[in-house]
């Protein structure tokens, strides 16, 4: 990973989109969902963000590529040495940021 340390921690954005047009879409987004939650937290429909390991990211992406189709889903994910190298602006009625817990 370009300008990370090896196994160094790293922050994420991932975002997907899933088509759901096809029966299968329901499936792949569950499992997707399952995946991203149990490395990041979910902070929005389609969002996660958090702080792995770039052997966690491994895994991530692993897991994910058995689910995701690459002709119809996407999957983008941001990264960052730090979450203080990015600033956070939130618009609309945001009932609490559920990433208060990074200091």
């Amino acid at each position: 990973m370009k300008g990370l340390k090896c196994g160094g921690k790293m922050y994420v954005i991932l975002v997907y989109d899933i088509n759901l047009e096809e029966k299968e879409g329901q499936k792949v987004l569950r499992n997707v969902f399952k995946i991203c939650k149990k490395y990041l937290i979910h902070i929005q429909n389609s969002v996660f963000e958090g702080e792995l390991l770039q052997s966690q990211m491994l895994k991530l992406e692993a897991e994910l590529n058995q689910y995701v189709r690459e002709d119809k889903d996407s999957v983008i994910v941001f990264k960052s040495r730090s979450h203080k190298w990015l600033d956070k602006q939130f618009l609309g009625m945001i009932e609490n940021d559920k990433t208060s817990n990074f200091l």
